[in-house]
């Protein structure tokens, strides 16, 4: 196939997915629905595929659908860069970047800041998230650069770090020697679940989960308040808990690393983001 593609019937497509409907979609490009419609469907005629799925209540992006959607999305932001070079504008870029919730926190807002301060025309779009949700959004093209925890070995990451994993359990009301262990975790198919309990089988040491949740510092302050043990990044460790040795009995587990992954072809300000992120990361290997 052979299809070059129209920049005004991509910005229709992004619009209807991003809103979940061809009314919301057509007021934001001031259109009108049948307009909206009408380019979406030349939009599947050139392609030969189905873009998207209208049978549900809300519009949905079919697989081929998503697939268009992050090359739509970068396709239509060099073309607005490039009309504001043209133009003599001063060029506005957005870069999104994508960071765990336990480093969208204080450990790197000064170096996003400093980042900003040194390019004036520059804006970040923040997301903050589960690992495998930040690495899906960057796969579909939404998201610049992202920086997620993924198993040792993984495919992909322009840079990658150890990421040290320790037992928990609170200082003030240990609870490493009860039977079952109660455990505090990240909800199924979360990091370091899996490890957790799979060691634990292999040890023949019984256990049940007493807490589950999918914020990091719920998680840090169950363990805290002695609900049960945990697996999590050394990183993360507060004066409140106890560091588990071998002493305990627990095995050492070393298998995730922190990854920063960017497109090969990623600019020059992307790069810089990274090397920035980089910065705070090399220390924790």
């Amino acid at each position: 196939m052979n299809t070059t593609f129209n920049l005004d019937l991509l910005r229709a497509l992004v619009a209807v997915i991003d809103t979940r409907s061809f009314t919301a979609a057509s007021r934001l490009l001031n259109s009108t629905q049948s307009t909206v419609s009408q380019k979406v469907l030349r939009l599947e005629e050139a392609t030969g595929q189905r873009l998207l799925d209208r049978s549900r209540r809300e519009v949905q992006p079919t697989e081929a659908g998503e697939r268009l959607l992050g090359y739509a999305r970068r396709m239509l932001a060099l073309n607005d860069e490039a009309a504001a070079a043209l133009s003599g504008t001063a060029a506005s870029r957005t870069l999104r970047l994508g960071l765990p919730e336990d480093f969208a926190s204080a450990l790197l807002t000064p170096v996003l800041a400093e980042f900003l301060r040194e390019r004036t025309n520059i804006k970040l779009e923040v997301t903050s998230g589960l690992s495998n949700d930040l690495l899906r959004s960057y796969e579909l093209g939404e998201l610049d650069l992202v920086m997620v925890k993924q198993k040792r070995g993984a495919s992909g990451g322009a840079m990658r770090w150890p990421e040290p994993l320790c037992w928990l359990e609170s200082a003030a009301h240990p609870m490493s020697e009860a039977d079952p262990l109660p455990l505090v975790a990240f909800p199924p198919q979360g990091l370091y679940r899996a490890d957790m309990t799979n060691a634990l089988d292999a040890l023949g040491r019984r256990w049940h989960i007493v807490y589950t949740s999918s914020s990091l510092a719920s998680i840090q302050s169950a363990i805290a308040d002695g609900l049960g043990i945990s697996l999590l990044p050394l990183r993360v460790a507060l004066p409140s808990h106890c560091i588990l040795t071998p002493a305990s009995g627990l095995p050492v587990i070393e298998t995730m690393e922190i990854a920063i992954h960017h497109r090969g072809d990623a600019p020059a300000l992307i790069r810089q983001l990274a090397a920035a992120l980089a910065q705070i990361v090399e220390p924790q290997g």
